[in-house]
């Protein structure tokens, strides 16, 4: 195969959405105005180099609340956290700050009215998921888990006629539906939420490779393995058509082997994957002459949330801007942005 025969195909959108941008610029100005160390309460993001070049800078990430030393600074991270938490941090005298993304703090806010309402809440998503334990801690008695499509037969409601269904943000739409469709051949009342639950920024990655998909052979998707809409990626590109798919953190990790007979090669990334990690894939295929870069836009993305408060309060105390704009200063600890 010549190198004139291979390609690749550049998904569009791919990389950071609106609220993981927000959380890691959060834990950035914090880093800014209060100085190392700044606590975050579990990773901030699902990926593995934002986390790695965080620690360098001064982060410190905990698994639970009561690891932070009284009186410090917590940042809670993208994935939002149950109503307990801001309860121990409280106890601890801790200055919080909440980087929840505000598509996730949408999804707990559905959860409380259907909650006061009464409802039985059938939340779609993945058990042990920091977004799952978060949204299910804003009313546990009420809300019940459904695992994928083939959990369905396993739930039981106290009222058929007051059931609704909400979801976590970062699943694969399609098997989202199933679940959906197949709840309702057995609850045919089952209300939908009031808008979207699984985020723009997932779907509109997801379209990209199912576009993509048909007229690729090898599937890259940068991302790590604890990020769900990263994973979820690989596992559309295969149902999609993509004759094989991969999951890599880095450029390093891709096997030479997986190129071997390859022509077309689509690379992605998930929502929480800085674009530099994107550019490293890029570099090396195109040594190994895969230089012909076909974009594939699949949407258009402009979104950007402003900062927590507490963070807007104090850059604005010290004369800062709150604008939403990536950090450079940093560009020496690796790149973020």
């Amino acid at each position: 195969m010549t190198s004139a025969s291979k390609r690749v195909l550049l998904a569009a959108p791919r990389g950071y959405c609106a609220g993981v941008d927000r959380a890691v610029v959060t834990v950035e100005k914090a880093l800014e105005l209060y100085g190392p160390p700044v606590y975050v309460r579990k990773e901030i993001v699902h990926n593995k180099h934002v986390v790695t070049t965080l620690q360098k800078r001064g982060a410190i990430f905990v698994e639970e609340t009561d690891e932070v030393p009284e009186g410090a600074t917590v940042i809670f991270s993208a994935h939002g956290v149950a109503p307990v938490v801001h309860e121990e941090a409280k106890a601890l005298s801790l200055k919080t700050i909440d980087a929840t993304c505000p598509l996730v703090t949408k999804v707990h806010r559905e959860a409380v009215r259907f909650a006061g309402d009464d409802y039985d809440i059938l939340l779609i998503g993945h058990e042990g998921h920091e977004e799952v334990v978060g949204t299910s801690g804003e009313a546990p008695e009420h809300i019940t888990l459904v695992d994928g499509p083939d959990d369905v037969e396993n739930v039981t409601v106290r009222d058929p006629e007051k059931v609704v269904w909400l979801s976590q943000t970062t699943l694969s739409v399609d098997e989202t539906m199933e679940t959906v469709r197949r709840l309702k051949e057995r609850f045919p009342k089952l209300q939908n939420p009031p808008s979207d639950d699984i985020c723009y920024a997932t779907q509109n990655r997801q379209l990209a490779v199912k576009q993509m998909a048909p007229d690729t052979d090898l599937m890259i998707v940068v991302g790590s393995r604890n990020s769900s809409n990263s994973v979820r990626l690989v596992e559309v590109a295969l149902e999609h058509g993509a004759r094989a798919g991969h999951l890599v953190d880095y450029a390093e990790e891709i096997d030479e082997a997986w190129l071997e007979g390859v022509q077309t090669v689509g690379v992605t990334s998930g929502a929480s994957v800085p674009e530099v990690l994107v550019r490293d894939v890029l570099d090396y295929l195109a040594q190994r002459g895969y230089e012909d870069v076909e974009p594939v836009v699949a949407a258009e993305e402009s979104l950007l949330f402003a900062l927590p408060n507490e963070i807007r309060r104090d850059l604005k105390a010290r004369g800062l801007s709150d604008k939403m704009r990536h950090d450079g200063s940093f560009s020496e600890a690796g790149s973020l942005h």
